[in-house]
């Protein structure tokens, strides 16, 4: 694995003819995705400023342009007219200004007025590599381009850790005001979040104060990429805090979580309606982001990255790493969200092939179940052995997913076995496999469990036992590889 310079991971991107190489080979990958956003180069991590703007959905997402590494962040830019066939657009924000030296970190967007508008952390740091984070905003241009303002809305408050990043800003009808939520770490290292209040977009911010999760005043030792959203008249917050083990969630320090409950501007208090609850099961799952503008009280739309903070990947000696999930439609039902795959990307089946023990490229799985115990392997080898495999227990009403069995192991030292606890027992998978990624949705959506994979040549086969249906398609591609820059 190549041992990075400081200087080769901050290393400025000055012309796209540095990378027009590098991009070129990874395109030959056997791992390249074709229906999920990916990195044209280098790494790709949170999804960023996800936005509905005159007809048109964009997202960014933070891109390391030299290789599998964090270091310089920029914004790179995909567009999408229905949130399934996405196409490169370049750049949007780079690390250009004195606020944002050593990166244009994670942040939001937001659609009105006609305008668009990009809030973001600009991630400063001094010859002594102290950092200080600046949260910074910028519109798109007539000429599409992203402008940034000349000044940051506000800086850093010193009565908390240097952490404070993600702005999520969302509008609240009820105050007429627009809030700012913004991750962040007490000096004693405990998880928060700020909450910032104007009544202008670019102008006027001011500390509202620290939000209040009654019982939750130790959780985690910081909160990632927090939002707020009202889906059928209850609040859900969803964050990913960090620095701090879960149960059932192995060795791994980074989550992502939500509640659903009753926020209260007014006392910035979220009272949660019972205890936090994962957002996904699976191995890769983080920095959720919801897209602004979604122009439905009764749902909202959210994308992830595919992967972890620290985590490594097989991709790595490729030089690029990272991918998006599929976005997701979230509903409420009772206590929990419902989540599924956005409508219309069941339109990328091409054909539907036999089950006969073999597993497309990429494509889609479909099983009903009987409600007995029940093992799915997929990517195994011909003889059946090895591969991804599920096993449902109909006694604990848990499906556990294990990796152990693949040829290509990646980040042991987390974890390769989790549990998708199933309430109400087992009565359907829908799982789409792309070219190094797994999303299982159980029972429409009422679990969801995502990991990255990398099957070699000889792991392309299936066993299945104690089921009703199964259902598998090929997939059309629907996500352009082209060099954009």
């Amino acid at each position: 694995m190549k041992e990075w310079t400081l200087e080769e991971r901050y290393r400025v991107l000055q012309s796209a003819d540095e990378i027009a190489d590098l991009h070129e080979r990874i395109t030959k990958s056997v791992y390249r995705q074709k229906f999920h956003v990916q990195p044209i180069t280098g790494l790709s991590s949170d999804p960023n400023g996800f936005v509905y703007h005159e007809g048109k959905w964009h997202l960014f997402y933070q891109w390391t342009p030299w290789g599998a590494v964090h270091g310089l962040k920029y914004w790179y830019h995909v567009i999408s007219e229905d949130l399934v066939h996405w196409t490169n657009a370049g750049i949007g924000l780079k690390p250009d200004s004195f606020y944002d030296n050593k990166g244009t970190h994670s942040g939001s967007a937001i659609s009105a007025d006609g305008e668009l508008y990009f809030f973001y952390t600009g991630n400063h740091r001094d010859e002594n590599w102290v950092r200080t984070p600046y949260t910074c905003a910028a519109k798109l241009g007539a000429d599409g381009k992203v402008q940034k303002l000349p000044e940051p809305l506000f800086g850093p408050r010193d009565d908390y850790s240097e952490h404070q990043r993600d702005p999520k800003v969302v509008y609240n009808a009820e105050k007429n005001k627009y809030y700012i939520l913004i991750g962040a770490q007490t000096l004693d290292e405990r998880g928060t979040a700020l909450v910032y209040e104007s009544d202008q977009l670019l102008e006027g911010w001011k500390l509202a104060g620290q939000l209040h999760v009654p019982g939750y005043e130790k959780f985690g030792g910081m909160w990632e990429c927090p939002y707020i959203v009202n889906i059928s008249g209850k609040d859900v917050l969803i964050f990913s805090p960090q620095y701090t083990k879960l149960p059932g969630r192995g060795e791994s320090t980074n989550h992502n979580v939500y509640f659903i409950g009753k926020m209260d501007y007014d006392t910035l208090t979220f009272t949660p309606e019972t205890d936090y609850q994962y957002l996904d099961f699976g191995f890769d799952f983080y920095a959720a982001q919801g897209a602004a503008n979604v122009d439905d009280p009764d749902k909202a739309i959210l994308i992830s990255w595919i992967g972890l903070p620290d985590n490594h990947y097989p991709t790595e000696p490729e030089e690029w790493e990272g991918s998006m999930t599929l976005p997701r439609e979230l509903r409420v039902s009772g206590s929990r969200l419902i989540q599924t795959p956005v409508a219309g990307i069941t339109d990328l089946r091409e054909e539907e092939i036999p089950a006969e023990g073999k597993l497309p490229e990429f494509g889609e799985l479909e099983a009903t179940f009987t409600g007995e115990d029940t093992d799915l392997n997929l990517y195994t080898k011909a003889d059946g052995s090895g591969g991804f495999r599920i096993h449902y227990d109909a006694a604990k009403k848990v499906a556990t997913i294990d990796r152990t069995g693949m040829d290509k192991r990646f980040n042991e030292n987390v974890g390769e076995i989790l549990d998708m606890p199933l309430p109400n027992g087992l009565q359907k998978f829908q799982i789409f496999i792309d070219c190094c990624s797994v999303e299982i949705f159980a029972n429409d959506g009422e679990a969801t469990f995502t990991s990255h994979i990398y099957p070699t040549e000889a792991e392309h086969n299936y066993t299945l036992s104690h089921y009703n249906s199964l259902k598998i398609w090929k997939y059309k591609a629907s996500v352009k590889d082209d060099f954009v820059v």
